[in-house]
């Protein structure tokens, strides 16, 4: 059992603090099962709590995960729609819209981990600040989302790189992922539909964090013949970070894991995830510094660089075609070999052999924390 979140964390230490137990931090804390390290997992919320985004990602990574079962429908199809045509295609994978609690229950059964409720305030030395008192810890992970709370600089949200995202969950099914792009309804930006099982998630997300998507919400749910119920939403980090800053590691959308166009974070979540926590065991194992691993760990995650920039890149220029031309280049891409390569491009982005690697042997004795 957790202790009560309004009592104070009096000398709290652990090898590891964790801080987020969304999709980054979950996995950095599967990564690290089967050591003799003390990993402590915090977050404001419950873990499974409090979801934030559309919760779909590619089979294959939900599958390598062991994560399928919780999977509430596979979407083999996308639908692309403009004012001027509609593009259904089958892809070469399938998207699995899931269930963010059971997910989370799945990657948290992984882990050898505990948890407790603290709202995470910042950094100082040798471990971080929270509500309930400072937690002392040697490694120091920030999953805390596009904010980057633990960083030099945190984010306000009001400017930066940053999209905005807003969705609601009526009833309602279908078999394809749906993209509406319509500048009447977002000049940049795009609509979507997610079915899920007995529900739907329908939203709209704008490249520009300062425009408000209620009302584009709100439209294209009519558009669906859909109520507006159950609103969540959350802005979302839309260029790469440094992984590595002030002694901490940062992963998922406190370094902007997450592709800029899509708006698909959960992936980078999971594949920067594995590689922190693997960087994190090499320090346990007394085979690296703490140094050494941030290092390793930021230059793992910059040499990334180039496809985020070319997603970045596309977030740009696509919305400043004339509605037309943007038709006409959707319609050329949505064929079926062109559209294979495509989406097996950019699967790859985030090599899925990552995934795929057994656990490492157990480290469990080897400690060398000192």
């Amino acid at each position: 059992m957790n202790r009560r979140p309004e009592q104070p964390l009096v000398d709290e230490r652990a090898d590891v603090v964790v801080c987020g137990a969304s999709f980054a931090g979950l996995a950095v804390a599967r990564q690290l099962a089967g050591t003799a390290a003390d990993v402590l997992v915090l977050d404001r919320d419950e873990i499974g709590a409090h979801p934030t985004s559309a919760c779909a990602a590619p089979m294959p990574w939900l599958e390598a995960l062991g994560l399928e079962s919780s999977v509430k429908q596979e979407l083999p199809f996308m639908r692309f729609t403009t004012p001027h045509d509609s593009f259904r295609m089958r892809l070469p994978w399938s998207w699995g819209a899931f269930d963010y609690a059971e997910l989370c229950r799945l990657l948290w059964n992984q882990s050898g981990a505990r948890f407790e409720r603290a709202l995470v305030r910042g950094r100082v030395d040798g471990g971080v600040r929270t509500d309930r008192g400072i937690v002392r810890a040697r490694l120091v992970v920030d999953a805390l989302g596009w904010r980057r709370v633990l960083g030099s600089q945190p984010f306000a949200g009001t400017g930066g790189p940053l999209s905005r995202g807003l969705e609601v969950h009526p009833s309602g099914g279908g078999d394809a992922l749906d993209v509406v792009i319509d500048r009447s309804l977002l000049r940049r930006g795009y609509c979507w539909r997610v079915p899920a099982g007995d529900e739907v998630r329908v939203g709209a997300g704008s490249y520009d964090p300062c425009v408000a998507v209620k009302q584009p919400t709100a439209e294209v749910a009519r558009r669906f013949g859909l109520a507006t119920v159950r609103h969540q939403g959350n802005l979302i980090p839309h260029r790469l970070r440094p992984a590595a800053e002030n002694g901490c590691f940062f992963v998922g959308d406190s370094a902007g894991h997450c592709f800029a166009l899509s708006a698909e974070g959960i992936r980078g979540a999971f594949y920067f995830g594995i590689a922190c926590g693997r960087e994190l065991r090499r320090v346990l194992a007394g085979e690296a510094t703490v140094e050494e691993a941030l290092a390793a760990y930021g230059a793992f995650s910059a040499s990334h660089r180039s496809g985020f920039g070319i997603t970045y890149a596309l977030q740009r220029v696509l919305p400043a075609l004339p509605p037309r031309a943007l038709t006409l280049v959707i319609r050329a891409l949505s064929g079926q070999r062109l559209g294979d390569a495509i989406f097996n491009w950019y699967l790859g982005l985030l090599p899925l052999t990552l995934a795929e690697e057994p656990m490492p042997e157990s480290a469990r004795g080897q400690l060398a924390l000192g």
